[in-house]
């Protein structure tokens, strides 16, 4: 099985919405992604992502389906503190925090970095635990099961399905950190997305399954199409 999960669009945050440089990219990625043929696509609730996979949903002539649990607004008060202005923010953009999630003592305490004095007053632990929980349910109806001990995958039902799964770079730091065991400090202060980038993930039918990245936020479809491939508005790539 194959696995994309494609970050959204420029996004409007408030209303919660694409930019025309949004819009854009989502009929490029579309284009990209069209040519193949999707078991099933999946969206968080948030018009945002939404917006970003009905071009594609379009061209394949099918529905999306909507998963609340992937929506950005239902990871962010578990995985946000203050930065050093006093902001509130993700806890991977913060540089108090990216400094410490990078930190020999967090990285020593490997997936119960949550424990750290730092995060007591924290949600952390918790998170963690709601959204393991749902992304190795979602695998597991997609034919995966996880195996917590060994860490990696049983094939229950495999196959050589391409599944997509649209939503955000907050939720999908958590989401990708658990689906990959890779403690979610070591994940988010290292690896981020751009607008409507395309991460692909193959679950191998093999006895044991371990999940392997293809491509890690590819934006292949904006050089195609002439669309800017500055990250996030911010860096020139």
């Amino acid at each position: 099985m194959l696995l994309y999960y494609i970050r959204h669009g420029d996004p409007i945050y408030f209303p919660d919405s694409l930019t025309e440089l949004g819009e854009k990219q989502a009929e490029s990625l579309a284009g990209k992604l069209s040519g193949f043929n999707f078991s099933k696509i999946y969206t968080s609730t948030s018009n945002r992502a939404i917006l970003t996979a009905k071009p594609l949903c379009e061209a394949l002539k099918t529905d999306y389906i909507e998963l609340a649990w992937c929506d950005e607004r239902y990871a962010a008060e578990e995985f946000m503190g203050y930065d050093s202005k006093k902001e509130k923010h993700f806890l991977f953009t913060c540089d108090n925090y990216r400094e410490l999630f990078v930190s020999r003592e967090v990285e020593s305490l490997g997936y119960e970095w949550y424990n750290h004095p730092a995060f007591a007053e924290m949600n952390c632990k918790s998170g963690m635990k709601r959204i393991s929980n749902e992304t190795y349910k979602f695998i597991e109806s997609l034919g995966y099961k996880h195996n917590t001990d060994d860490r990696n995958y049983t094939p229950i039902m495999p196959n050589d399905d391409r599944v997509a799964l649209f939503a955000h770079a907050g939720f999908g730091s958590v989401f990708l950190s658990c689906l990959l065991d890779i403690p979610y400090p070591m994940f988010s202060a290292r690896f981020t997305m751009s607008h409507s980038s395309v991460t692909v993930i193959e679950f191998p039918n093999d006895r044991v399954s371990v999940p392997r990245v293809l491509t890690f936020s590819n934006d292949s479809h904006l050089y195609k199409d002439g669309l800017s491939t500055k990250w996030c508005n911010i860096v020139d790539i």
